[in-house]
C-alpha cells in the first residue's frame, strides 16, 4: 500500500538561506481551510466507514473473487482502496504541512499527532487487503489481469506489492506493528523533530535556529564560520544523550522489523522499497568510494590552496571562494533563474513550475519553529504539491529551489497514475529534482561573463555534487556501519562519534582536518532517523543525470518527450525500463564511473582557471 504514513518532513540536506516578509507562505486551503474545518471531521468520518464497508466486503473472500472470470470484484475492489488512499492521503497531508510550517506550536504538534493516530485506526481495516492479495496464486492472478481491462490497469501496484511477498508476516502481526506505529518509530520521529527545532545557537550573541547557523558556515568571515561550528558542536554535545537514545531506540527498532520479515542485510529494506536491486547500490557504492581520490580529496586540496590554508578546517569546507562573484539574490531573480531554465528545456516543464508561485504552493520564508531545509510533498493526485524551503537568498538557496520545483513537476506529471501508483521509488524520484538543479546550473554557467564568475559557478556545483555523492554515500556508509554494530548493542555517544568521523575522513580526504566537536555533526541529519538508508538515492540520481543529461547534449529531436514519458510514468516502472529509452543501464558499473567522471571534468577546468 501507498506510505500514507510517511513522516514529514523528508528534509534536504541542503542548508537553505535567509527570510523576508516579501516571500511566499503556503496557502494550504486546496486541502482544508483550517485546522478547525468541518470538512477534516467529515473526511475522517467517511474514511471510517468506508474502510468499515471496505473491510466488510471484501476480507476473506479475495481468493475466491480470484476464480471468477475476470478476478471478480478485485478491479472494483482497487478502485474502492484507490479513492480510500485519496481520502486518508489528503488528511494525514494536511496534518503534516500545517506541523512543518511551525513544530513548536502545542496546538499544530497535537493536531498533527491526533491525525496521525485516526488514520492508523482507520486504515488498520484495510491492511488484510495487500496481505490477501499476496497469498493468491500468481496463475489465478495473472489469468485474471489478461481477461480484465479494469484489473490490468492495477498491474503495476500488483506486480509491485507482490514483490513484498517474501517478507510479508501473518495478518494479526501485521496489524500489530501498524498499531504500534504511532507509539513506536513515529513518536520517536516526532521527538527528533521536536527537539531538533526547539534547539538554540548562541553566535557572538545571536540567538539562532538551527537553519540559520548551518548557514553561516557559508559566510565570507573565517571566524564567523568557525563561531558558528563552535555553536553547533556545543549544543549538540548537549543534548547527545537525547540523540543518542533516539537513533539506538529506533536502530533496534528497525532490526525488530528486518528479524520478523526476514530481511538479512541492514538496508535489504530500503532496496525493496526503491525497487532497486542491492547489486546496483553496490556497485554505485563502489564507484563513488573508488572515485574519493579524484573527486572530494583533490577538490579540498585545490580549495585548501585558494583559501591560503595548508589544510581546511570543517568548518572551512562550504567557505566561499576568495574574489569570488558574490551577492545575495532577490526572490524574484531565483523565481526567473529557475523558470527562464526550466523554460530553455520545455515551455511546458516552466509552465508546470511556474504554477507554484503563482498559486501559493511554496513557503519559503524562515521563522521560528518552521522545519528545517527543504522538501516536496506530493500530497494526493487530486490535489498538488507543496514546496518548503527556507530561503535566505544564496546561490545554493536558488539551486535547492530547482531541485524542489523539479520534485514537483514529477509529482505533478505522475498524479494521474492515482493514489496507487503515482508515488516513485526515491531512485528515481531524485532524477527530476538532480536534472531541474542542472538545466539552472548550466543556464547561469552559460551566462556567466568573466572567467571569475565561471570559476565561482563551477566551483559552487563541484560542491554541490560532492555533497549529493560523496557525502551522501558517506552518510551510507556510516547508517551500514551503525545498524550492523546496533544488531550486537547499543552504542554509545563516544562510538557512534567514531563511526562518523571515520567515514568522513575517507570521504573528505587529508585536505580537511576534522577537528574536536565534529564527531557530534551526524545528529542533525533528519535522513537518518526518517528514513534509513534514504541518501544513498541522491547520489543515485545526481550520477543518473549526470548521463542523463549527457544524453540530452547529444540528443536530436525527441529526449524532452522520452524524459517527459519518464516523470509521468509514476511507480508504475522499473528503472531498467524507463532508462532503456535513453540507452541507459544502470546495472552496468560502467554507468556510474561515467556520471563520476562528470564531475572530475569540473575539476579539471577548475585546475586550469588557476588560484
Amino acid at each position: 500500500m501507498t506510505d500514507i504514513f510517511a513522516n514529514l518532513p523528508r528534509s534536504a540536506i541542503a542548508s537553505a538561506a535567509s527570510g523576508s516578509d516579501s516571500l511566499p507562505e503556503w496557502d494550504l486551503d486546496d486541502l482544508y481551510k483550517g485546522m478547525d474545518a468541518p470538512e477534516i471531521e467529515a473526511d475522517l468520518l467517511k474514511g471510517a466507514a468506508m474502510a468499515t464497508a471496505f473491510q466488510a466486503r471484501w476480507r476473506g473472500i479475495l481468493a475466491e473473487e480470484a476464480n471468477q472470470p475476470g478476478g471478480g470484484g478485485i478491479a472494483d475492489a482497487l478502485k474502492a482502496l484507490e479513492a480510500l488512499e485519496e481520502i486518508l492521503g489528503r488528511l494525514v497531508s494536511y496534518a503534516g504541512l500545517i506541523y512543518s510550517g511551525d513544530t513548536s506550536d502545542p496546538a499544530r504538534a497535537k493536531f498533527y499527532g491526533d491525525i496521525q493516530s485516526e488514520i492508523t485506526d482507520i486504515s488498520s481495516k484495510l491492511l488484510f487487503f495487500p496481505l490477501e492479495m499476496n497469498r493468491l496464486p500468481d496463475d489465478a492472478l495473472d489469468a485474471a489481469m489478461a481477461a480484465n481491462p479494469a484489473l490490468a490497469h492495477y498491474r503495476p501496484w500488483i506486480v509491485d506489492l507482490r514483490k513484498d511477498k517474501p517478507f510479508q508476516l501473518e495478518d494479526r502481526v501485521e496489524e500489530l506493528f501498524h498499531d504500534k506505529s504511532v507509539t513506536g518509530h513515529g513518536a520517536w520521529n516526532r521527538l527528533f523533530d521536536e527537539t531538533m527545532t526547539a534547539l538554540r545557537f548562541d553566535v557572538d550573541g545571536e540567538d539562532l535556529a538551527l537553519e540559520e547557523t548551518l548557514n553561516l558556515l557559508q559566510d565570507e568571515s573565517r571566524d564567523r564560520r568557525k563561531a558558528a561550528a563552535l555553536a553547533l558542536a556545543k549544543v549538540f554535545g548537549e543534548n547527545l544523550r537525547i540523540f543518542t537514545l533516539i537513533t539506538n531506540t529506533l536502530a533496534k527498532d528497525k532490526e525488530i522489523s528486518d528479524r520478523w520479515r526476514g530481511f538479512k542485510d541492514v538496508a535489504e529494506s530500503r532496496h525493496l522499497a526503491n525497487r532497486v536491486e542491492p547489486a546496483v547500490v553496490d556497485a554505485l557504492e563502489s564507484a563513488v568510494v573508488a572515485s574519493y581520490p579524484a573527486i572530494s580529496h583533490r577538490y579540498y586540496a585545490l580549495k585548501a590552496k585558494w583559501l591560503g590554508l595548508p589544510q581546511l578546517e570543517y568548518w572551512d569546507r562550504n567557505a566561499p571562494l576568495p574574489d569570488g562573484a558574490r551577492r545575495n539574490i532577490s526572490w524574484d531573480e531565483a523565481r526567473e533563474t529557475v523558470l527562464a531554465a526550466y523554460s530553455g528545456f520545455s515551455p511546458d516543464m516552466a509552465a508546470i513550475a511556474g504554477k507554484f508561485f503563482d498559486r501559493h504552493w511554496i513557503d519559503a520564508a524562515t521563522r521560528p519553529g518552521k522545519s528545517p531545509g527543504a522538501f516536496a510533498h506530493p500530497t494526493v493526485p487530486s490535489v498538488h504539491p507543496y514546496v518548503l524551503l527556507n530561503y535566505l537568498g544564496k546561490p545554493r538557496d536558488v539551486m535547492t529551489l530547482a531541485h524542489e520545483l523539479g520534485h514537483g513537476v514529477h509529482q505533478v506529471l505522475a498524479g494521474p497514475q492515482g493514489a496507487l501508483m503515482a508515488p516513485t521509488p526515491l531512485t528515481l524520484a531524485e532524477t527530476a529534482s538532480v536534472f531541474g538543479e542542472m538545466l539552472t546550473f548550466r543556464s547561469l554557467l552559460d551566462g556567466a561573463k568573466t572567467p571569475l564568475e565561471r570559476k565561482t559557478l563551477l566551483a559552487s556545483k563541484v560542491e554541490d555534487m560532492i555533497n549529493t555523492v560523496v557525502r551522501q554515500i558517506a552518510f551510507y556508509r556510516f547508517e551500514r556501519e551503525l545498524h550492523q554494530e546496533r544488531r550486537k548493542g547499543e552504542l554509545t555517544s563516544d562510538r557512534i562519534g567514531e563511526i562518523w568521523v571515520a567515514v568522513q575522513k575517507e570521504s573528505l580526504g587529508p585536505s580537511i582536518h576534522l577537528d574536536a566537536g565534529y564527531e557530534t555533526f551526524w545528529t542533525y541529519v533528519p535522513h537518518f532517523i526518517h528514513s534509513p538508508f534514504y541518501v544513498y538515492a541522491y547520489a543515485f540520481g545526481d550520477c543518473l543525470v549526470n548521463s542523463l543529461y549527457a544524453v540530452y547534449q547529444n540528443s536530436e529531436d525527441g529526449f524532452q518527450e522520452k524524459y517527459f514519458a519518464m516523470l509521468k510514468a509514476g511507480g508504475t516502472r522499473h528503472h531498467s525500463e524507463l532508462l532503456a529509452p535513453f540507452g541507459l543501464d544502470a546495472s552496468d558499473p560502467s554507468f556510474w564511473s561515467r556520471g563520476l567522471a562528470v564531475i572530475s571534468g569540473f575539476i579539471d577546468e577548475l585546475e586550469t582557471l588557476g588560484g
